[in-house]
């Protein structure tokens, strides 16, 4: 299956647009007007400067025009991404396309849109806008009824592009006899009122205030960004004493440049307002804030942003003062950890302040630190109780983590930090959505040349994993045969022993599992000397499905079980999950159908909690062969629709596991001569029109799954 057809039936469940936390006020006739466009055009761009409320305009168009596109409308956040080469990664993301082939990211996007109807929001262009057009023309050309709502600070300038200025929201005249039923039906009166009750619910536009809320929105020029800024300060001011304060502030910057547009040094001086209200250090650490790509956590602010100014100690309250300013914003998430994110217009002011103050490089370079030791940490603790909450830690960090190998390979004297970054980043690409992601940046490390030659092997085999998952076997072969050389130089067993232990699991691709026992037996024996329990699980689980495949059960049960001993000493579960699968085949293969179900339903609920979708789909795909078995083809076929769009992703059937593709085939055959062509295509196109949520709790016959 190509990635065009990948998910191909999930139609208008697409979508993936934020839910909007505060009202929508006013923009019925920008609206109306994006809507308009887009039906004449294919591309529309909403321009206009930071804070006029470019990116609310377009999801709210966003959501009215959802029945429109079939297969839905997708919100692409760029403000995070510095890099061009992301790019196409950040859209294959947002778009949740499940391809980890070795293809160019930007033709895998266009592959899987070709034929579908969707509208693709991509949001904050401005930075990226020569890598946004070429993009947005790809698309457009590869996929005729995807139509693209971009905002951008400029538009693309790209053929057929039809370009709206987003204006300040609507003001109230200059009459001061305006009642306050007419202030109120005004939209900057309005946003400014609901904002204000937000921070004070008591708070209402009266007799009393209205005139002074007029002149205060007045002042702001309709912008919303300044006015909900404006509003919060309403927690310690009256709004007189906020026009007060205003007035001053605007009175100073009718001095400044007059080539600069005026609303652009309103909203500057808004921001710089609330700049001067913070202390000196609380404004340090906003511009040191502004360096994290995606948000932060206290423990990351307190690492990066300390030191020369702030004490470490001093972070905590700072944090808690810039939140109070609504600076940063709190997120709370489902694990009870809180997160903090700061707006882009807000990033991009304390980014320039640094400029001026100097010492941008020195932060990168912290962050960069930071996030490689994050990395590293993760690994030491991949193999053990701690396992599932490091592993969701790095899926929120995401962003700051190609932030920070992007600095590394872009920086002289950083590329070998990168290598050794990439390499610890293992098992977040493999158990992520990252998987042809982190082959980039693997492959990047390897280009470079960089790092001592004991962590380019490393890399070597991490990068000869990711391309045997994507059944890209030359290229595991010629790392693999480097890996070694580097091994035999070092004299490193370890190195030496992942690398013939890979070497086993591309004889299984490729059809020899003699070999492939050969190599796992030695590569055991070089592990035990290193005492690696992740190396031995991935050995043990490996050696089982080859002796499981010869038939050999005796032996697959015991190497299965002695992986369960070596997880169950540490703690662990992503490793025990996939032994699990193997020792299910094998139970499978020899009638005991009960304990081989109980067995991949025990595996795939731990892959499910880790987020790892390749590792669902081998339990999932265990589990329609037990179905047949059983003879309930119905959920048999239903459950191979299910694996179709993940196999497809990837570009290899059963992805590393190729081996057992007969026992895919034999289910197939068996399901199709029981139920019809007609019947078993019907019940496959279900599976495959499955939310993931629900096919997984399908296969584990949980709640309210869709019955057989």
């Amino acid at each position: 299956m190509t990635a065009g057809t990948t998910n191909a039936s999930r139609g208008r469940h697409n979508d993936r647009l934020p839910a909007e936390v505060t009202s929508f006020v006013g923009r019925r006739h920008e609206v109306a007007e994006v809507r308009q466009l887009l039906a004449a055009s294919r591309v529309v761009t909403l321009a206009g400067m930071g804070g006029v409320g470019k990116t609310r305009l377009a999801l709210r168009a966003g959501h009215e025009m959802r029945r429109a596109f079939r297969d839905g409308v997708w919100l692409v956040e760029l403000a995070s991404l510095s890099c061009p080469g992301s790019l196409a990664h950040a859209v294959a993301e947002a778009l949740e396309i499940r391809d980890e082939t070795t293809d160019p990211r930007l033709a895998v996007v266009a592959e899987y849109l070709r034929g579908k109807q969707a509208l693709i929001i991509l949001d904050n262009c401005e930075h990226l806008l020569d890598a946004c057009a070429v993009l947005a023309e790809t698309l457009l050309r590869a996929a005729p009824e995807v139509r693209i709502l971009a905002t951008s600070r400029q538009a693309l300038g790209i053929a057929g592009e039809q370009a709206l200025a987003v204006p300040p929201l609507s003001l109230p005249g200059e009459d001061e006899s305006s009642s306050v039923e007419e202030l109120t039906q005004n939209e900057a009166v309005r946003l400014f009122a609901e904002r204000a009750r937000a921070v004070l619910p008591s708070f209402a536009v009266t007799e009393d205030n209205g005139e002074v809320v007029r002149r205060i929105v007045r002042r702001l020029d309709g912008l919303p960004l300044a006015i909900e800024l404006a509003a919060v300060r309403l927690r310690a001011l009256s709004p007189r004493q906020l026009l007060e304060r205003l007035d001053d502030r605007f009175r100073l910057l009718t001095a400044g440049s007059r080539a600069v547009l005026p609303r652009h040094r309103t909203l500057r001086a808004l921001i710089d307002w609330s700049y001067g209200l913070c202390s000196d250090k609380e404004r340090l650490l906003w511009q040191r804030a502004s360096v994290f790509a995606d948000g932060l956590d206290l423990e990351a602010a307190e690492a990066v942003c300390c030191g020369d100014g702030i004490a470490r100690e001093e972070v905590v309250d700072l944090v808690i003062g810039l939140v109070d300013k609504s600076v940063l914003l709190r997120e709370d998430h489902a694990d009870g950890g809180v997160r903090y994110r700061m707006l882009d217009t807000l990033r991009a002011f304390g980014w320039e302040h640094l400029a001026f103050a100097g010492g941008r490089e020195a932060l990168r370079a912290r962050h960069a630190g930071y996030y490689r030791e994050l990395a590293a940490r993760a690994r030491e603790k991949l193999f053990g109780p701690a396992q599932l909450a490091w592993f969701r830690r790095l899926q929120a960090e995401h962003a700051n983590l190609r932030a920070a190998l992007e600095w590394s390979f872009g920086t002289p004297g950083q590329y070998g930090a990168g290598v050794v970054m990439s390499a610890d980043l293992l098992y977040h690409w493999i158990t992520s959505y990252y998987l042809a992601e982190g082959r980039y940046w693997l492959e990047r490390a390897l280009a470079s040349g960089a790092g001592p030659p004991a962590e380019r092997g490393r890399a070597l085999w991490a990068a000869a994993w990711l391309a045997l998952v994507q059944a890209d076997v030359p290229a595991a072969h010629a790392m693999l045969r480097e890996g070694r050389r580097i091994g035999e130089r070092l004299g490193d067993e370890s190195l030496l022993g992942f690398v013939t232990m890979f070497c086993g699991m591309a004889a299984m691709v490729e059809g020899r599992p003699r070999e492939a026992i050969v190599c796992y037996r030695q590569a055991l024996e070089l592990h035990r000397v290193s005492g690696d329990p992740v190396a031995l699980a991935l050995t043990l689980t490996r050696l089982s499905l080859a002796h499981s495949f010869l038939g050999e059960s005796a032996r697959a049960v015991a190497a299965a079980q002695e992986c369960l001993a070596v997880c169950e000493a540490y703690g662990e579960r992503w490793h025990k999950a996939y032994t699990l699968t193997a020792l299910g085949v094998e139970l499978w293969r020899q009638g005991e159908l009960e304990r081989a179900t109980e067995l991949e339903r025990a595996g795939l609920d731990y892959n499910r909690s880790m987020g790892d979708v390749l590792g669902e789909a081998l339990t999932i795909e265990v589990l329609a062969w037990i179905a047949a078995s059983r003879r309930e083809y119905q959920r048999a076929a239903r459950l191979l629709g299910v694996v179709s769009g993940v196999w497809g992703m990837v570009g290899a059937a059963l992805s590393g596991y190729g081996h057992l593709a007969g026992y895919h085939d034999a289910c197939e055959r068996r399901t199709r001569e029981a139920l019809g062509g007609v019947a078993f295509e019907a019940a496959v196109r279900r599976g495959a029109g499955m939310e993931r949520a629900e096919a997984v709790a399908y296969a584990l016959r949980e709640g309210r799954a869709a019955p057989d």
